[in-house]
């Protein structure tokens, strides 16, 4: 039997119906890689952590919606989230996310209580000063640390997201259950979601 790691108090946790994923800095370790193609176009790569996805998808079984919100338009961030199924994928060049947020939370008829969002830098600040459950990862400026309920123990990119994904399905106490389920489907036993 797994246990959750200290800070995010399980009424909190069960609170969270959607959670909110920044991208560089979080997702990524806010490295690019930029070049350009033989014909001139400019590329960019970025470094997503497998186990992050994986943590993406358990917050998914366990019925919690994921959104990406990003202060930078990026086509590898948007084909990441097609492959995790994340339907709710929003890029601002301006980085304002509150406006993004707040929609989204009035589509879904949601307060600020339900929400949980996992950040790094400045332009986190107004969702993290708001959400229910604010994470900071490892990696995070003071300012972002300074206003969260919990940190991860690893940096971002590193696995911070599963850290998160795992902290909190363990605070709602369903880690357990979905690491079983998991190991069915893996063994052919049970088909997820």
């Amino acid at each position: 039997m797994s246990t959750a790691p200290a800070g995010i108090p399980a009424e909190r946790a069960r609170r969270v119906r959607l959670v909110v994923l920044d991208v560089d800095g979080v997702l990524t370790d806010g490295g690019l890689y930029v070049g350009e193609d033989a014909e001139g176009r400019r590329v960019e790569f970025k470094r997503f952590d497998i186990q992050d996805g994986l943590g993406i998808k358990m917050l998914q079984w366990a019925a919690l919606e994921v959104a990406v919100v990003s202060g930078r338009l990026s086509g590898a961030t948007a084909q990441r989230a097609r492959e995790l199924g994340i339907a709710e994928v929003h890029q601002d060049a301006r980085a304002r996310k509150l406006p993004i947020v707040e929609e989204l939370l009035q589509r879904r008829g949601l307060t600020w209580e339900a929400l949980a969002v996992v950040g790094d830098d400045l332009a986190d600040l107004p969702l993290l000063r708001r959400a229910g459950l604010a994470v900071a990862v490892k990696n995070a400026v003071p300012e972002v640390a300074s206003v969260c309920h919990w940190t991860t123990p690893v940096p971002g990119g590193s696995g911070a997201v599963r850290a998160f994904a795992r902290a909190l399905l363990l605070a709602r106490g369903d880690w357990d259950e979905l690491v079983e389920r998991y190991e069915r489907d893996r063994s052919g036993q049970e088909e997820l979601l």
